[in-house]
């Protein structure tokens, strides 16, 4: 398997990796990004879709809080694409016109993104890739948790807590776009977890634009071939968990099989709380949409933020994310203040809150 990136370093301390030099206001030796009037300056936050509720309920409002404590007179310009790649393109666009002098983008087509990137730096402008890498060109950083890491530890949660397999039983693997090499990452990890146990894999999709919809339609077909062959479920994200799950229960299914997912949204903390999923990955959106905004506002002043990672060509900043299950989720989700009980816990959920302790 080809090596995708490498660490420069054994371990990355979230806290050293989230600080970032702010020191100098400006820099002689140019280069994109900076040198003009940070203190007014202008960056683009541009998120892929709206499949995955984090972009609008998470990163966007932690990212423009972020700026707005580093520099009361900066200006965050929001776009989501929801999917779209040629008006993603359109956005970068409008927000370099605007003045926007950096780009944090999140692509929807990591190989499409390309042109944007290219664009952008032509004309100055610094580039942050966010939580997907884009590889046929070298941005300005990276800046993300281990996508790798995320599939490998899913994968692997869930073959520890499967009962052994007996006869034709086996797992789905439910992947994420097959337009974002992020989730490339993550199906590599899965893999590195489940070509090792002792499980077959019945079938596997990659899911396009991560649109639960879609997965959940794979889930049913494979439902009506396998049955109960079916044991577990390893799922990129918690969209197509949810998907998978609605599947199981559109056929009837009183009891679910685990299956995985990643990025702790709401909706997936509940499923968990009350069993129907099995884990999810804690990333905290705050780490990385923060460290965006430090490396932002370094651009911003001149500066060339580097991280500690190589990620196709690109200096990158990786953070390493937890698994939650109902075993941990009142410790990392709550006792961590990643949400609160009010926002998870509503009235269908209460009873299976309180049976975790969690109020």
């Amino acid at each position: 398997m080809m090596k995708f990136y490498k660490r420069k370093i054994a371990v990355v301390g979230v806290i050293a990796a989230l600080t970032l030099s702010l020191a100098a206001c400006s820099s002689e030796d140019g280069g994109n990004g900076g040198g003009g009037d940070a203190a007014n300056g202008k960056v683009a936050f541009l998120m892929p879709n709206l499949a995955s509720t984090r972009f609008e309920q998470q990163d966007s409002p932690l990212f423009k809080a972020k700026i707005k404590e580093l520099c009361e007179g900066c200006e965050v310009i929001y776009q989501n694409a929801d999917g779209d790649a040629a008006k993603q393109q359109q956005q970068a666009d409008a927000a370099i016109t605007q003045g926007a002098k950096v780009l944090v983008l999140n692509a929807v087509d990591t190989t499409a993104a390309a042109s944007i990137v290219d664009s952008a730096q032509s004309q100055g402008v610094a580039v942050i890739t966010y939580d997907r890498p884009i590889p046929k060109v070298e941005a300005d950083l990276y800046i993300s948790f281990d996508n790798e890491e995320i599939g490998r530890s899913i994968a692997q949660s869930l073959v520890d807590h499967l009962p052994p397999a007996t006869g034709e039983q086996g797992i789905l693997i439910v992947n994420g776009s097959p337009a974002d090499n992020a989730a490339g990452l993550i199906r590599d990890g899965i893999h590195k977890s489940v070509d090792a146990s002792d499980y077959t894999v019945l079938a596997e999709y990659d899911t396009p634009d991560w649109d639960p919809k879609k997965a959940q339609d794979w889930v049913s077909g494979q439902i009506t071939q396998f049955g109960d062959k079916i044991i577990g479920v390893v799922a990129a994200n918690d969209g197509t968990g949810g998907g998978s799950i609605a599947a199981f229960k559109a056929a009837g299914w009183a009891t679910v099989p685990p299956v995985t997912g990643n990025d702790a949204e709401i909706a997936a903390i509940q499923r968990i709380v009350s069993g129907s999923q099995y884990n999810t990955i804690s990333k905290p959106i705050k780490i990385v949409a923060e460290a965006a905004a430090e490396a932002s506002m370094a651009f911003l002043k001149g500066e060339k933020p580097t991280g500690d990672a190589d990620v196709f060509g690109t200096s990158a900043r990786i953070f390493i994310p937890t698994v939650v299950t109902s075993e941990n989720v009142k410790e990392v989700i709550f006792d961590g203040k990643i949400y609160t009980a009010a926002e998870v816990c509503t009235a269908d959920y209460k009873a299976a809150c309180d049976a975790l302790g969690i109020k």
